[in-house]
């Protein structure tokens, strides 16, 4: 008989992202969810909901959970692993309580959460920790006896993620006109956070200018194009910018932002562009807004050929490559020795996050990390 994998001690593996509207009436309530805490008028609200009425007031990150938990349930499957998936988000249904409710009930009492961020930030990790312990301390107080969440490591640079995006950038190449293909420069994109938040993102020991945040998309930026030269023999120059800017204008966030930066290649003569979306895991709103619709009307504006590469969604070797590190953090738990696989010059990160990582403004009570 071949060797099963064991996913002990874990018993439930938890896909948890950020959530959003399933139609017109859920916009308003949804943003409220966002910002609660925030004092934002309705008024602004509505405003920002203007994106999602663009598209039916349809958010298309939890279609796209939907497809990513089938098919991980289906490579878990297939591998032997006998571990249940569940869903649950941060801002819509099913909420995160809920589905821990669900899952505490059905008698699960170690659950490794796998978040839809694969970065390191305050916005991308910590605040989904605060989310776990506020949830796991509502079940408490209703006498219920949660389990104990861990979350797995990021993985922005393994092996299936980065392939994966290779492979779109190839993709998107192609819809290129073949005389101003050569010449593409690629714009690398990701999640505008604020300065401050960047420079203390990872662990205290890597805080700085950008921190681990900028650190880590410039790996894969580079693993990426690195790995696109090889493929297709030529050298393409490549920028890391920014997209989806949401806070007051007198704070600093990263930049350039993404529009800026294709007037800069117009401007410099660059024949095309391929715009990269390594900063998400799916084609959720603000790809199908900030790129699909702004950028790419800033580009037909300028007369710049550009193109799109695909997110990796739920693609099998980014599904499977999710498999292994569920496999390795479960051997990693049960003490044995495991290679711990990634890309480029970063190496694996922290299974937990150490004290000082990722800090929030206001200290909150944060689950599966030392602090």
């Amino acid at each position: 008989m071949p060797d099963v994998p064991s996913p002990q001690p874990y018993d439930a593996l938890l896909l948890l992202s950020f959530g959003g509207p399933e139609g017109p009436d859920d916009v308003v309530p949804f943003l409220e969810n966002v910002t609660r805490g925030r004092g934002i008028p309705r008024e602004r609200l509505e405003e920002v909901g203007q994106h999602y009425f663009l598209f039916g007031g349809v958010s298309p990150i939890n279609a796209q959970n939907r497809v990513l938990l089938q098919a991980l349930r289906k490579d878990f499957a297939d591998a032997g692993l006998d571990l249940p998936v569940y869903w649950g988000n941060r801002n819509w249904a099913p909420y995160l309580t809920d589905t821990l409710r669900e899952m505490t009930q059905a008698g699960h009492r170690r659950v490794l959460a796998l978040v839809t961020s694969a970065y390191a930030s305050y916005s991308g990790c910590r605040q989904y920790r605060e989310n776990l312990a506020e949830s796991l301390a509502a079940l408490a107080a209703e006498g219920l006896q949660p389990p104990r969440v861990d979350k797995l490591r990021h993985y922005f640079n393994a092996p299936g993620f980065v392939r994966d995006m290779v492979a779109g950038v190839q993709a998107a190449l192609e819809r290129l006109p073949e005389d101003v293909r050569d010449g593409a420069h690629l714009a690398f994109t990701t999640h505008s956070i604020p300065t401050a938040a960047a420079d203390t993102s990872g662990p205290p020991e890597d805080h700085g200018d950008g921190g681990a945040y900028v650190a880590q998309h410039l790996d894969v930026a580079a693993l990426v194009a690195d790995a696109v030269r090889a493929l297709t023999g030529v050298e393409r120059p490549w920028r890391l910018v920014y997209q989806s800017r949401s806070g007051a204008p007198h704070i600093p966030w990263l930049e350039p932002d993404v529009c800026d930066h294709l007037e800069e290649l117009h401007a410099a003569g660059a024949p095309a562009v391929v715009m990269v979306p390594i900063g998400f895991v799916s084609d959720h709103m603000e790809v199908l807004y900030d790129l699909d619709t702004e950028a790419a009307a800033k580009a037909a504006e300028l007369g710049l050929p550009a193109v799109r590469s695909a997110t990796v969604g739920a693609e099998p070797g980014f599904v499977s490559t999710l498999r292994k590190l569920v496999l390795e953090r479960a051997a990693t738990e049960r003490g044995e020795q495991v290679e711990r696989v990634a890309m480029g010059r970063l190496g694996p990160s922290h299974d937990v996050c150490p004290a000082g990582c990722c800090p929030a403004r206001t200290p909150r009570p944060a689950a599966a990390g030392a602090d």
